[in-house]
């Protein structure tokens, strides 16, 4: 689970120690220097085979090649843009925190008491399955971009954590 990261858990619990605290990610398998090697491989084969249909007399090939180029280039920045999203949950025996950024860097927060959350997955033999955290008539999900494994294990993790929590001794 490679989206996902998990500091260490503690045994001992005080209701304001975290029992969980993850960041929760898209993976994104190209980096920024394996954007550039792409690109410039991508503009090299376009100049050789633009130069190509010059030597011909087909000039206008270029300018549809170097159009080519640069809509590859916005598509990959778009979708580095949408790369910024993460959410981070945080556990404790008094709390449970989510916090939600989007691509525009807008924070959601959530915060539910762990001794009520139940941990839902919906549909699980689907594709489009949903892990959501139900409290008291609330329902956030989590992990929207995650495949149904991913969601499957960190819901996994989420339920340990709250066995956890609520073992917490708790200040009410």
């Amino acid at each position: 689970m490679d989206r996902i990261e998990n500091q260490p858990v503690m045994d001992q619990v005080d209701p304001e120690t975290p029992v969980l605290d993850i960041v929760v990610y898209p993976h994104r398998s190209l980096g920024p220097k394996g954007f550039a090697i792409l690109m410039i491989a991508i503009v090299g084969v376009s100049m050789i085979v633009g130069g190509v249909f010059m030597a011909v007399g087909a000039w206008p090939v270029m300018g549809f090649l170097g159009l080519d180029v640069v809509l590859i280039y916005v598509a990959f920045r778009l979708n580095y843009r949408d790369a910024r999203v993460y959410e981070t949950v945080r556990i404790s025996g008094a709390s449970m925190e989510v916090v939600k950024v989007d691509r525009h860097g807008k924070v959601r927060r959530a915060v539910l008491q762990p001794y009520w959350v139940s941990v839902v997955i919906e549909d699980p033999s689907s594709r489009d399955t949903r892990l959501k955290l139900r409290s008291h008539g609330r329902s956030v999900e989590l992990g929207k971009f995650l495949g149904p494994e991913e969601k499957q294990d960190l819901a996994d993790v989420l339920r340990e954590a709250l066995v956890r929590a609520r073992s917490a001794p708790n200040l009410l």
